[in-house]
């Protein structure tokens, strides 16, 4: 396979340098540049696009949040953005993953699951691990539901469910594809159809949409 490409923006240099020794194990993952802060993400990302970027939400000059937003306005979704923070708060897991972040992980998180979450946001879109499950299902705890019904407004037609099902599954559109005897472009298409039926950022909030919604146990 073709290598991913990282970048990782933290203003701290060992975190850095830590993260790197850890990816030059992994022959399929390079970091092609390194940054200290929001602006100087965005400048670099003028210069050359990353498949995943590592971010942190604390950095100076301009910090994650604002920088992902204007990652998510200026750039396609191919750019797959994973949130690595010391930040565990219900409220910035969820308000981050639902507008734009493909994943998110405690800077104490095992370098192993590190590396898993960086595939897993390159091949399927998205990387929900406890933190986020826990936070989602903490949320949807709060407003006094465990499950809500599928909002009434969108219709997915029996095809399309089956695509997210799958998604949620997290398997990669060639592999749904194979299973439903369709190319893998025609998967991509349906997946963003329903992207725009939603009104989600991307694949990591079209999952998020569909457990809040019943549509995935």
């Amino acid at each position: 396979m073709l290598k991913i490409r990282i970048a990782i923006a933290d203003d701290y240099s060992i975190f850095r340098d830590g993260l790197k020794v850890g990816f030059n194990r992994d022959k399929n993952l390079e970091v092609i540049f390194e940054v200290s802060d929001g602006q100087e993400l965005m400048q670099k990302l003028e210069e050359v696009q990353p498949d995943v970027i590592l971010m942190d939400l604390k950095m100076p000059l301009m910090d994650g949040i604002e920088a992902m937003k204007l990652i998510r306005k200026k750039y396609t979704s191919d750019i797959k953005i994973l949130v690595l923070t010391m930040y565990d708060d219900v409220k910035f897991i969820i308000h981050l993953m639902e507008n734009g972040a493909n994943g998110y992980l405690l800077k104490n998180t095992d370098p192993k699951e590190i590396r898993k979450a960086i595939y897993s946001v390159h091949e399927s879109g998205y990387y929900f691990n406890d933190i986020v499950t826990k936070a989602l299902l903490k949320k949807l705890t709060l407003k006094g539901t465990t499950r809500l019904s599928l909002d009434q407004t969108i219709e997915f037609s029996e095809r399309e469910l089956d695509v997210l099902k799958m998604i949620c599954d997290e398997k990669t559109a060639t592999e749904i594809g194979t299973e439903l005897f369709l190319s893998p472009r025609s998967v991509e298409g349906i997946r963003m159809r329903m992207i725009e039926k939603t009104g989600v950022r991307n694949t990591a909030g079209l999952v998020m949409f569909a457990i809040k919604n019943g549509v995935v146990e």
